[in-house]
């Protein structure tokens, strides 16, 4: 079952300038390494377990899909959830008529030498973007995962993930499927959205649908296809000030 947000993607130009300007935001920012796929990173780690992976590219990889989205201003471009069962997850959403690859290795060296290790499953077009991949590590988790989880800007944890999608119902019968229950109905007047919403551990996924031809999930669908459209943080602090869009590297993020 999925047991909750792993980390989301954040794919920007350029690694260090995104470190810098994260920072200047707010938030602790760790390093994380290269992968052997031609792509480094840093992360922010969350106290409810979560992170974003801050990910650029070491030269560019025409084709790949967080190519594409980093040509039309980068931004968030994927989600990773945790499972208690990785194997059985991946069968579940099958089962339910979701296209998803079988367990595949990847590794990271850390900067300090360490070599992490992991598998995942990740959905085939069309259900990238709108279903998550899914990891199962190999070496620890408090390995791959920073330990420093706190953040002078006062963010705690991943709040809402919400998905722009053509066809909420659709989508959420996949995640319904794994996590035994159904979804519940959710407005959001803010984006001129509505769909079907799923708790999960600690976070909400929001899997939602424009009302309007011209409401902000129907112009991201347009220009970036059905995909993750923002992130609400917890915050640990009433006092947290709102955070600059301008220092987010294309990512909509946002305080609760």
């Amino acid at each position: 079952m999925f047991t909750g947000i792993d980390h989301v993607v954040v794919v920007v130009e350029e690694l260090e300038s995104a470190i810098a300007s994260y920072s200047r935001a707010g938030f602790t920012v760790v390093r994380g390494g290269r992968h052997p796929i031609g792509t480094h990173n840093a992360l922010i780690a969350l106290a409810d377990g979560s992170y974003f992976e801050l990910i650029a590219f070491l030269k560019p990889n025409t084709g790949h899909p967080w190519q594409t989205a980093l040509e039309k201003a980068g931004g968030i471009v994927d989600f990773c959830m945790a499972t208690d069962n990785l194997a059985a997850d991946v069968e579940s959403m099958r089962r339910a008529g979701a296209k998803i690859g079988d367990p595949s290795p990847l590794t990271r060296e850390r900067p300090d030498g360490y070599r992490l290790s992991w598998v995942l499953a990740i959905p085939a077009p069309p259900f990238s973007g709108q279903l998550p991949f899914l990891i199962k590590d190999e070496t620890p988790r408090d390995e791959r995962v920073p330990r420093e989880r706190s953040h002078p800007n006062g963010a705690s944890g991943i709040g809402t993930l919400a998905i722009a999608v053509n066809d909420p119902a659709a989508i959420s019968r996949y995640y319904a499927h794994v996590l035994g229950r159904p979804g519940a109905p959710v407005n959001r007047r803010d984006l001129e959205a509505a769909g079907v919403t799923f708790t999960i551990g600690p976070n909400e996924v929001q899997l939602l649908a424009s009302k309007t031809e011209n409401g902000p999930l129907a112009k991201w669908i347009r220009d970036r296809g059905q995909s993750p459209f923002e992130v609400v943080i917890a915050i640990a602090s009433a006092a947290a000030t709102a955070l600059d869009p301008a220092l987010l590297q294309g990512a909509r993020i946002k305080f609760a």
